[in-house]
């Protein structure tokens, strides 16, 4: 595959700063205007990660667009290099009556636009480290940070929102949804984050949103096609597009490659150095593999539940 041009873009209008209501309670949910209206509202209301600041914030689209970067919002309690944080970091897991120790207290931080390798053998923990800072799960005892604002103790509903807005996820075995086309799957955080109504308001241009990031990834001619239908590395690259149809602002990789050959695995790595290096998207990755490892431009080890430099 040839690389393709990326370029920096914006989209009018992706954010309109509202929520549906906070899940199982109903609470409402008002529009943030700053950073500074982060909250974790109580009760299952949603945590507001909505500003025009971030809803102005640059989409990654084809070369063709007009290049602007508008990413000056700082962090009100980190160093304003520092995007992702975890300090302290542990984590357990149970089989049966056995207690299985996995992290002992991670230290890590990321900076924005930087590309980060974790290494590590199977069965590290390197995977559950990614989960953490992703939020998938939570860790039994420390902190994590996003952008200075703690993220470990949100709600079930708060972590929903940040993943769907501000974190992108790619994953060793894709996670398709097998009943949705190429172009339904990269749609799908799109339906979600917008709601029906809004999203069916705006489907024309959201459909030419995830179109356009397809093309970017060479599935262009491929938008039909259900994922059987689909290569290893074409699952990649559709999986690549729907982590980006949110403009995240961190993407963060589960062995990327690790399914793939190595023809393959090259080409999935060729357009997440273009990311990082022509978009500053801050990556994360996490592999078994020093040589697709050296493509990033920080490594740290992770051995016996703890980092160190590679």
């Amino acid at each position: 595959m040839n690389d393709h041009g990326l370029s920096l873009g914006r989209s009018a209008g992706i954010r309109d700063g509202r929520l549906r209501d906070g899940g199982a309670t109903g609470a409402g949910v008002a529009a943030a205007t700053s950073l500074d209206d982060y909250a974790d509202l109580q009760r299952g209301e949603v945590a507001l990660w909505s500003s025009p600041q971030l809803a102005d914030r640059p989409l990654i689209v084809p070369r063709r667009a007009v290049v602007t970067d508008d990413r000056n919002v700082q962090p009100s309690a980190a160093p304003a290099e520092t995007m992702l944080t975890a300090r302290g970091v542990t984590k357990s897991y149970r089989r049966g009556e056995h207690v299985i120790p996995v992290l002992h207290g991670v230290d890590v931080d990321i900076r924005g636009g930087e590309f980060l390798a974790i290494i590590g053998q199977s069965g590290s923990g390197k995977s559950t480290l990614l989960h953490l800072l992703g939020t998938l799960d939570r860790p039994d005892d420390g902190e994590i940070y996003f952008e200075g604002h703690r993220i470990d103790n949100l709600s079930p509903a708060g972590r929903d929102v940040l993943r769907n807005r501000h974190f992108g996820m790619i994953f060793q075995f894709y996670h398709l949804l097998p009943e949705f086309t190429a172009l339904q799957n990269v749609l799908a955080p799109l339906m979600i984050g917008n709601g029906l109504f809004t999203y069916l308001a705006s489907r024309r241009r959201l459909r030419a949103q995830a179109t356009e990031l397809l093309d970017m990834v060479g599935l262009g001619h491929r938008l039909r096609h259900k994922p059987r239908e689909l290569s290893g590395g074409e699952l990649q690259r559709a999986a690549i597009a729907r982590a980006l149809v949110s403009q995240p602002r961190v993407l963060l990789a589960d062995e990327p490659t690790g399914n793939l050959d190595q023809g393959t695995g090259e080409e999935i790595m060729r357009i997440l150095r273009t990311l990082n290096r022509e978009q500053k998207l801050t990556i994360v990755m996490v592999t078994h593999d020093a040589a697709i490892a050296a493509s990033a431009d920080r490594q740290v080890r992770l051995v016996e539940g703890r980092l160190a430099q590679a």
